[in-house]
């Protein structure tokens, strides 16, 4: 529900603007305030885990994004569902960090890594399946099933996860929370989205500049205050622990790969090639062929081959796939595509199982919780701040190419194919032989 509640609104942007009679601008801000709202909320699951227990944590998330949810259906006007998305965000960043950090404690070290393997390729259906499924909605219903789909999904997890799920007792009652690091930290990520995020939805360049710049030096003081204190909300120590650094850039650029082609490539059949909603939702399929074929393959091996050989491979087949799109124009046929698809879908799913795998394996079971947020946060950057950065780069080129829309989009493409450049120099510095 989490993951793909951050883009099934992006089919239903021009219907959600006629209901509520506004542009489309204004209208983005129900995609933005929920991805701020996560971006907000990641950081703090860490501690209500250890505060609470993981399992209630998880739970109340859930009940509270089934009732965002619904409130987000009932809203009568466009602020009202911008405010009810918010609320849906921060229960929505709460779900993966505080569900898999219960998973890997109830696998153990011996298991994580075929059930990472599983969970792992969620992330990756998400901006395949989000349009897709919000096209077919709409297809047949009004924009308010966009969010009453969650209301089945969620009480069914519920009644699953009070009688499946087992009780865990908090690892830490009594750790304070981190005020002041919240103050810096949640503001300060969210500053620095909003204001990439700014630069390319038409926002005062001086206000979107001055909100990065601020995001900026909220984080570096949260760096120099989390270095101080015994237990910060997020512990920048976690970065300087092999292998978790290396494993980091990998998530990072991983999330900005995955999500920035997926604002791209859609983004061009629409205006480039001019296909529909539905045949693009249908074209980015096969992504998600590749992602389900991908774990299959890592849930057998990820136990045994070496973590630096699966991640290293699966950026080979990224690679692969995205070298097709820097070439994209009305020559490029549609067999390539689906073809690149598919590769990129299946590297993707061999690097973030196996790094997850060996994340959760090398921690203690009382370090899961927070370590689990700091991973999901930065998939979650990775995601948004690649987005917003790709969606300046093609401003950029559409602006130099004039006419020639495709020659933009792949010009951009290369942008993409760097960042995988970079995952790999990340990626080299796992280790070499199989977990044991």
């Amino acid at each position: 529900m989490a993951t793909l509640d951050s883009t099934i609104v992006s089919v239903g942007v021009e219907t959600l603007a006629q209901r509520f009679d506004a542009s489309v601008t204004e209208v983005q801000w129900v995609t933005t305030a929920y991805l701020l709202a996560v971006v907000a909320a990641v950081p703090a699951s860490g501690w209500l885990a250890a505060r609470f227990g993981g399992r209630r944590t998880w739970l109340t998330a859930v009940v509270v994004f089934v009732l965002a949810s619904l409130l987000c259906g009932l809203a009568s006007s466009l602020p009202m569902l911008v405010a009810f998305r918010v609320l849906q965000g921060l229960a929505g960043g709460l779900l993966p960090p505080t569900g898999q950090a219960l998973l890997a404690r109830a696998a153990g070290p011996e298991r994580i890594g075929r059930l990472i393997s599983v969970v792992g390729v969620v992330p990756l259906l998400s901006p395949v399946l989000g349009p897709l499924a919000s096209g077919a909605i709409l297809n047949v219903a009004d924009w308010p099933w966009l969010f009453y789909v969650n209301l089945p999904v969620g009480v069914v997890a519920v009644l699953l996860g009070l009688r499946y799920v087992a009780a865990d007792a908090p690892t830490d009652p009594r750790e304070p929370f981190d005020f002041r690091g919240a103050a810096l930290l949640s503001p300060g990520l969210a500053a620095v989205v909003f204001g990439l995020t700014g630069f390319s939805d038409g926002y005062p360049k001086l206000l979107s500049s001055a909100a990065v710049v601020v995001g900026l030096l909220m984080l570096a003081a949260f760096v120099r205050h989390g270095l101080r204190v015994r237990a910060p909300l997020l512990d920048p120590r976690l970065f300087t622990r092999p292998p978790f650094g290396a494993a980091a850039l990998a998530l990072v650029v991983l999330g900005a790969s995955v999500f920035g082609t997926m604002f791209l490539l859609p983004l061009y059949l629409r205006r480039g090639a001019g296909l529909g909603a539905w045949d693009t939702g249908l074209l980015l399929v096969p992504q998600g062929i590749g992602a389900a074929a991908g774990s299959v393959l890592v849930q057998r091996i990820v136990d045994r081959a070496a973590p630096r050989t699966l991640v290293l491979s699966g950026i080979g087949l990224v690679a692969l796939g995205t070298a097709a799109f820097t070439q994209l124009g009305p020559e490029l046929p549609d067999v390539v595509l689906v073809i690149s698809l598919l590769l990129r879908g299946f590297g993707a799913a061999m690097i973030s199982a196996p790094v997850l795998a060996l994340v959760y394996r090398s921690l203690e079971k009382t370090h899961l919780p927070k370590a689990a947020g700091a991973l999901n946060l930065l998939n979650t950057l990775g995601g948004s701040v690649g987005t917003a950065v790709l969606a300046l780069v093609l401003q950029n080129r559409l602006a130099a190419r004039g006419v020639d829309v495709a020659a933009a989009f792949a010009d951009t493409f290369w942008w993409v194919l760097g960042l995988v450049v970079v995952a790999a120099a990340g990626a080299a510095k796992l280790p070499k032989e199989r977990s044991r």
